[in-house]
């Protein structure tokens, strides 16, 4: 099974709906790359806190009513009856998720480290972490350059163990931004990029899992996000930063 394949299908081992084969293939892609496990374990933290928070009611009385009916009843009344439920239970569902997400994001104001943080988990759990893949920064460089309104340090560090892998174009604050694409061992980093002096993060930050780390970077602001362990994280930025010096 391909990393593509497992991220795709994330969703239904999470929920229990894969056959036994699957479940096994699954389960071995997860143990051989940390970026499938942290896929299956975000969608485990979204499940559980949507059960924990979302709110439960009881079914009304009057959903049984069609089963207490007598048999003569005109179809066309029953059929009416059950398009008013089919409304009512699709009205509530649309209440409840708005109102489960208002829980979830409840005092989380919007910032660039909120972005930086649902930009690496959409691109991971859609299989998207790359456009042009390449361990060449003369490729990486100008392809993103031609794609955004600014030219971003592409920086290789082969020689300290950490290995470029290329770039996409995402979006950070309402803006596209670059980001470069490295790993170590199997751990992957991608570092947004953008114009200007506005950090994303700080420069430790933790957030459910991954480490994050803003910095300066050849005069452009930058933020690193990884399941790195700080001190490799760090370790990576400063590599990154001499090297853009």
């Amino acid at each position: 099974m391909t990393r593509d394949d497992a991220l795709r299908l994330a969703h239904a081992y999470a929920d229990g709906e894969l056959d036994a084969s699957g479940a096994a293939e699954m389960e071995a892609a997860m143990a051989a790359d940390p970026v499938v496990r942290a896929a299956v374990d975000r969608v485990r933290e979204i499940s559980r806190a949507i059960r924990d928070r979302a709110e439960y009611h009881a079914a009304p009385a009057t959903l049984a009513a069609p089963w207490r009916a007598a048999p003569g009843a005109p179809a066309d009344a029953r059929r009416r009856f059950w398009l008013g439920q089919a409304a009512l239970v699709a009205g509530t569902a649309a209440v409840t998720w708005a109102a489960t997400f208002a829980v979830l994001r409840r005092g989380e104001r919007p910032s660039l480290e909120h972005d930086v943080f649902a930009s690496h988990v959409r691109a991971t759990l859609g299989g998207r972490l790359i456009d042009v893949a390449s361990s060449d920064q003369h490729t990486v460089k100008p392809w993103l350059s031609s794609r955004l309104p600014f030219s971003p340090p592409v920086v290789d560090l082969s020689g300290q163990g950490f290995e470029l892998r290329g770039g996409r174009v995402d979006r950070v604050g309402g803006q596209a931004v670059a980001v470069l694409v490295y790993s170590r061992r199997r751990h992957m980093i991608d570092v947004f990029v953008w114009p200007g002096r506005e950090p994303a993060a700080p420069e430790e930050a933790s957030r459910d899992g991954f480490n994050l780390a803003g910095f300066d970077f050849g005069g452009m602001s930058a933020c690193a996000i990884s399941d790195l362990n700080r001190n490799e994280l760090e370790d990576f930025v400063h590599a990154l930063q001499h090297g853009a010096a």
